[in-house]
This record gives C-alpha cells, sequence and structure tokens, in this order.
C-alpha cells in the first residue's frame, strides 16, 4: 500500500493523530546511520521538510549522520538505519 509513498505522508498524519489527542512535537533529534550515500549534502533540506511538516521552528529539529566504520548490515551497506527522539509536550 505504501510502496514508493511520499515519507513525509507519515510524518504529517502523525502531526495529525498527535493533535487530536492534544498533543505536539516540541522538538526532534534523529541520526542516520548509513555508508552511502553521504546524507551532509541532504541534511539541510531534511530539516527544513520535517519542520515544515511538524509546523516547528528549524532550530528545533536536528538531524545528524553517523556511519558505522564497515560494521553490521549498515557497514556492509546493505541497509540504512534510522533513530529519533520526540519531545512532546500538551496542547492543552
Amino acid at each position: 500500500r505504501y510502496q514508493n509513498a511520499d515519507s513525509r505522508i507519515f510524518i504529517r498524519k502523525m502531526r495529525e493523530l498527535l493533535a487530536r489527542e492534544k498533543l505536539r512535537v516540541h522538538n526532534v533529534d534523529s541520526v542516520i546511520i548509513a555508508e552511502r550515500p553521504k546524507m551532509s549534502p541532504h541534511i539541510p533540506q531534511m530539516r527544513t521538510n520535517i519542520a515544515e511538516d511538524l509546523r516547528l521552528d528549524i532550530a528545533r529539529v536536528n538531524v545528524k549522520a553517523t556511519t558505522t566504520e564497515g560494521l553490521g548490515f549498515c557497514g556492509r551497506e546493505q541497509g540504512i538505519a534510522a533513530h529519533a527522539v520526540v519531545l512532546l509536550e500538551s496542547s492543552k
């Protein structure tokens, strides 16, 4: 169903679901783990997109990238991993 879907729709949908529960995102801290492609050229646009989709000031969105120095499935370039921590606040 979601094959080839724009991933931004999931962020927007999550924002809507949170709003129904009277919650909103305060800030996002995320890390992408990949050997290739190099993420640094893409990080400014990623931050902008996430901030727009969550209706946040860009200063509240952090995206970092790292490698595993050849270790594990990411290091063997068999995949990419991502972690995100999101602080929520009540909008009541």
